[in-house]
């Protein structure tokens, strides 16, 4: 059972889109090993997206993550990651296939609701960085 990071973003929260993306989660075969809600200060959100630093969007990119309350967490599944990048859709919704999350969630490209881990590597940082192991249940 591999584990990914999953975070319901401030724009998708705002709209109240938590339920309607937990229910696509768990219609996809996915458990929820932890789940919490969470404001991330600027400072967290910057340790948080550290790799992207350098990136003009950096910025604009953690300012926005601070906008409002998050919803942060560890979903189970055989290729979760891999899963969970399909089901959250190209990162620019105008690019996302029809039935993903961003597709019919997002707003658009810097409002696209939900964010997930790349690759092992990543989730493990980004599992560890809002999970200790004793909130997640397998």
């Amino acid at each position: 059972m591999e584990q990914t990071f999953a975070i319901i973003k401030p724009d998708a929260v705002e709209r109240n889109l938590i339920g309607k993306i937990l229910e696509k989660i768990e219609t996809e075969g996915f458990r929820v090993a932890s789940i919490k809600r969470a404001l991330l200060t600027v400072l967290i959100a910057e340790g948080f997206y550290h790799v992207h630093k350098e990136r003009p969007f950096f910025k604009d990119l953690t300012k926005s993550m601070c906008a409002g309350p998050v919803v942060l967490l560890v979903l189970e599944k055989e290729g979760a990651i891999k899963a969970w990048r399909k089901l959250m859709g190209a990162t620019n919704p105008a690019e996302a296939d029809e039935g993903t999350i961003r597709k019919e969630f997002a707003v658009n490209l810097e409002k696209n609701s939900v964010h997930g881990s790349d690759a092992p590597e990543t989730a493990a940082f980004e599992i560890s960085y809002f999970f200790s192991q004793t909130e997640i249940i397998s």
